[in-house]
């Protein structure tokens, strides 16, 4: 029988609950959604005892389904003051699934600040415990450490030393398949500060002795996965390099972030261009490589330097693009070494991304200071000042500095696809609960009306959230509404699952609603409307009126009933 784990980091218990019926078909961030409306005041301290953290496997996460076992993490965000959803690869979804946990709730906060706790889960039961061996450890140092407490099984959930700090660009790390590098992030909105805010350091997932779910209808699920794995194995492949290899085309388009987005193409990015790391393979080593069980898509690049040492895994597309060009960097092993040190310090890489650019046009240091910049970060756990600010991310840098153009919506920092060159993403980014975020609803073709465009890219990508599929894996409705009725012995219609994505977004909004925010804050910032893009002489043109009918369901459209999700 399904369940859930209730941990309480005040009076340090850890129970189990039965999972609701009614919401057999919510997982991942529709489930997420679900219980912060249901459980969490929107108006408290996101860094206090009512906030919850909420990390929950996708419906279909422990399944053999292809590419499956995403995971969600939710909480208040102590970057934006709203609701929050990030989503990560990793191992943990998979094995959480397969131990019957449809969610983790850990709520409270430890009375004692100075502690920190361990979550132990494995098929005989939960254990809650003090892990003094970890406090203020960096994710790798905290995996090898929890890696020889552990079998190798396990997979491992953790803050860094920035969730720690309570620091609002923090990020949630996950270890990936095989090398248990903590390198998969739920990286968005500062959850690693929720996390980090109860004493909780980290929680390990132990599935052995256990087998994959099996669906109800065992035939037709093998079926049909069988078919759509042979579906995307014969098509375009898109990411079978990655992300980073999306560098030139980006950059050709107008939207590669350059200092501090004061231009949209960068000089340098023929050197950032991810088809380098692919070619490095043969003579530094690394691969492409899958980051949880299951995966076909294999997105992933293992990155070496020189001298043939493991330096970072995945170095993806939004890190080249904000900690590379948007700070003026051309150097691709640079950029990596801060990829690996936000890693390490379980920070967003496209938040810290934007604030050191940020802190650059400010004149803290100089566009394409990469050195200084890794100096930098290095100090984000040692008490440096700036550093920490850095580690707060890009609102914090504009405020330290009387910044007066500041690339950040509801908050949360701009991701590198640029809303004045991509309006309809403009339009995602203003009406996103989450602020602005790409993998909310990525609009890259021209289309002939934006707002339509925003809200069903937003509604299947909700839905494919709660589902545990990778956005790459790119599944249509129907695939999902086919593969949850064969799971769970259902009947739903290709409305009623397209209805699942549509009511997260509500839950969503209606959240943030009860935190005080209005339409007056569905907009992007007032320099994007009036300052173009030097490249293409683009401004984010979209209208209030434009903008405010994503609010409003449309019509299922026969493009959505094709569309396949994308991040």
């Amino acid at each position: 029988m399904d369940k859930m784990l209730r941990v309480n980091l005040t009076d340090l218990t850890a129970k189990d609950e039965p999972f609701p019926d009614e919401w057999t078909f919510l997982g991942g961030r529709a489930l997420s959604a679900k219980i912060l409306l249901k459980e969490v005041d929107p108006k408290c301290d996101p860094l206090g005892p009512a906030n919850k953290v909420i990390i929950a496997p996708g419906v279909l996460s422990g399944s053999v389904a292809p590419t499956s076992g995403r995971m969600s993490v939710g909480a208040k965000s102590p970057l934006t003051g709203g609701i929050k959803e990030a989503n990560s690869g990793g191992q943990a979804g998979q094995k959480l699934m397969r131990l019957g946990y449809r969610a983790i709730i850990v709520e409270g906060k430890a009375k004692d600040a100075s502690k920190r706790y361990l979550v132990a889960i494995n098929k005989d039961g939960v254990t809650l415990r003090e892990c003094p061996e970890l406090k203020g450890l960096r994710t790798y140092a905290a995996s090898e450490k929890l890696g020889a407490q552990f079998s190798n099984r396990a997979a491992f959930i953790m803050c860094g030393p920035a969730g720690e700090l309570g620091l609002s660009g923090a990020s949630v790390a996950f270890t990936d398949e095989g090398h248990r590098h903590p390198a998969r992030h739920a990286a968005r909105g500062g959850l690693g500060a929720a996390m980090g805010a109860k004493g909780l350091k980290a929680i390990a997932v132990d599935d052995e002795g256990t087998k994959a779910r099996l669906a109800q209808d065992t035939a037709t699920f093998k079926t049909y996965i069988a078919n759509l794995s042979k579906e995307y194995l014969a098509g375009a492949q898109l990411f079978q390099f990655g992300t980073s290899t999306t560098v030139p085309l980006a950059n050709m388009m107008s939207t590669f972030p350059t200092r501090n987005r004061r231009e949209m193409q960068f000089e340098g990015a023929d050197a950032l261009d991810g088809a380098k790391i692919v070619a490095n393979f043969a003579s530094r080593g690394g691969s492409m490589h899958h980051c949880m069980t299951g995966c076909i898509v294999k997105c992933s690049n293992i990155v070496h330097d020189a001298d043939g040492k493991y330096v970072t895994s995945a170095l993806e597309f939004e890190t080249l693009a904000l900690c590379g060009s948007n700070c003026g960097i051309g150097d691709i092993d640079k950029v990596a070494q801060m990829d690996r040190l936000c890693d390490e310090l379980g920070l967003d890489t496209i938040e810290t991304g934007g604030a050191i650019g940020l802190a650059m046009d400010c004149g803290a240091l100089k566009f394409g200071d990469a050195d200084g910049a890794i100096a930098l970060l290095d100090k984000v756990d040692k008490g440096d000042p700036l550093a920490e600010t850095i580690g707060r991310g890009v609102v914090a840098v504009g405020k330290r500095f009387n910044a007066a153009r500041v690339p950040a919506i509801r908050g949360q920092g701009v991701p590198a696809w640029e809303p004045r060159t991509l309006n309809a993403t403009g339009i995602t980014y203003a009406t996103s609960a989450m602020g602005a975020d790409h993998t909310a609803g990525l609009i890259v073709m021209p289309v002939a009306d934006g707002a339509k465009a925003s809200q069903e890219s937003q509604l299947i990508n909700a839905l494919c959230d709660s589902s545990g599929f990778c956005q790459f894996q790119q599944p249509t409705i129907e695939d999902i509404r086919t593969l949850f009725n064969c799971m769970y012995g259902g009947s739903l219609t290709f409305e009623q699952t397209a209805d699942i994505g549509w009511h997260c977004m509500q839950d969503e909004w209606e959240f943030n609603r009860r935190a005080g925010f209005g339409p007056e804050d569905n907009d992007l910032p007032a320099w994007m409307r009036t300052e173009a893009v030097p490249s293409n002489g683009a401004v984010f043109a979209s209208s209030k009126e434009e903008i405010m009918r994503v609010f409003e369901r449309m019509p299922i459209s026969d493009e959505l009933r094709q569309m396949r999700a994308v991040g």
